[in-house]
């Protein structure tokens, strides 16, 4: 805390050390869960097709809660991040508490009541599907069902120390999260052959030991947060409304993300066999590419939210630029990388000449416009977030994706006969528009004007 900001009396809240520390675990996190999640794939790839297929389907399923918890543990890391901005630590430690309460309590909700009508929702979405299929979705289903609470737990303390400027810790855990579910897909795969209940069991496995670790190390005296009596629930609801004013938005966004996604994919099907290669190719390829966007994301929570809690909105605005710059340096790196092997890269999957040629035309367009707005559509925007300004993010996504992402797929791609192609553009568009709206917000500073704590 040595250099002023220009223009800005006071010390700034992150030196270039806090920011590296925080940024670069989160990247290596981010790296790690691409490529274990992709060794993940390989090795349930090896149980059978009824099990793939089962699997598959329940993994279009979790996603949507995944991404619903994981949106609640961002609420909580707004709310804690900007009392600890304030320098108010016995609230954080409240607003922390409430986060874990409140997270594994509906997670836990959520989990009996889909275990209950577990049936009824298979059926319900996947009816038409091979009986041996349904079979392998159940039991996948069911056993992944019991690892919400403690997902939701792992993603509460998560969020907690990336709050507090440590993502050291949440690498560490992820790390072994992963190990444990490769060793466990390993054993319970390939020497007892439990098949979709082996995969469903080492997720299950991995999320305890997981949510164990780091409520360990939150139970621990903390300088900054203090937990206390975890077992004790005594939940405050002026304090779970606040977390919630920045969940649920988010979350409810994720999830129709995450719907408009299927609807788009499941156009992409009816292309043919080489279209739907080549998009899981070039989705695999962009995961890689913006890794370090997601990381700096992520670490905009952190700091946007600080500044907001110190009520000093020079700085998040200083930190926003920062951050953002540093997000174009190093997609801008990894996209020219990639621009130059790209032909060698799509090699590796023994693609046909006609997926070939489509990875290779998608990628030359994805490098430019990736590196022009996709920094701006997604990492920009949590920057609003993390003020507060959650309703417009949601709003702006919600219609950018389902009007602009969603019809222009089907415009572009079936009246326009552009096939795989026009999705990709129609998914630029979408950028271009989220792009537009977040600058546009941002430049005008009425998200400086939100207030969460």
């Amino acid at each position: 805390m040595s250099t002023d900001v220009p223009g800005v009396l006071k010390p700034r809240l992150f030196s270039n050390k806090d920011l590296r520390n925080l940024i670069l675990p989160l990247i290596i996190e981010q790296f790690l869960n691409v490529t274990i999640g992709i060794a993940d794939t390989v090795m349930i790839a090896s149980v059978g097709e009824a099990a793939v297929s089962g699997i598959s389907l329940i993994d279009a399923i979790n996603i949507l809660f995944v991404q619903f918890f994981a949106a609640i543990a961002t609420g909580g890391a707004v709310v804690v991040s900007q009392y600890i901005g304030r320098r108010d630590h016995p609230l954080a430690s409240e607003a922390a508490r409430q986060l874990i309460w409140s997270s594994t309590l509906l997670a836990t909700l959520i989990m009996a009541i889909l275990l209950s009508a577990h049936n009824s929702v298979l059926f319900t979405i996947y009816g038409a599907v091979d009986a041996q299929v349904m079979s392998n979705a159940r039991i996948y289903f069911i056993i992944t069902l019991a690892s919400y609470p403690f997902l939701a737990v792992y993603n509460a303390g998560a969020a907690l120390y990336r709050s507090q400027g440590n993502s050291r810790v949440s690498m560490n855990i992820s790390l072994v999260m992963n190990f444990i579910n490769i060793l466990f897909n390993a054993l319970l795969i390939y020497v007892l052959k439990w098949g979709s209940a082996g995969a469903g069991t080492a997720t299950l496995l991995s999320r305890i030991v997981g949510a164990w670790i780091i409520m360990t190390f939150l139970l621990r005296k903390n300088e900054v947060l203090s937990i206390g009596n975890i077992v004790r629930i005594k939940l405050k609801w002026h304090m779970i409304k606040r977390i919630l004013r920045i969940g649920i938005p988010s979350g409810i966004e994720n999830t129709l993300f995450q719907i408009g996604k299927v609807l788009v994919l499941s156009l992409i099907t009816s292309f043919g066999t080489a279209s739907v290669a080549a998009n899981a190719i070039m989705n695999l390829i962009s995961s890689f590419i913006l890794v370090p966007g997601s990381a700096i994301g992520l670490a905009m929570i952190t700091v946007v939210g600080q500044c907001m809690g110190a009520r000093d909105d020079s700085q998040a605005v200083f930190y926003t630029k920062r951050l953002m710059a540093i997000a174009y340096g190093m997609i801008a790196c990894l996209g020219i990388l990639m621009f130059i092997t790209i032909r060698p890269v799509v090699g590796i999957f023994n693609l046909s000449r006609e997926a070939t040629d489509l990875s290779i035309n998608i990628a030359r367009s994805l490098f430019v416009t990736t590196l022009l707005f996709w920094p701006l559509s997604f990492a920009l925007p949590q920057a609003l977030r993390a003020s507060g300004d959650v309703r417009f993010t949601m709003i702006v996504s919600i219609l950018s994706m389902w009007f602009i992402r969603i019809g222009g797929s089907y415009l572009l791609s079936l009246q326009f006969g552009m096939g795989l192609i026009g999705v990709w553009w129609a998914m630029y568009l979408d950028w271009i528009v989220r792009s537009a709206s977040f600058v546009t917000r941002f430049v005008n500073g009425k998200w400086k004007r939100k207030q969460v704590v």
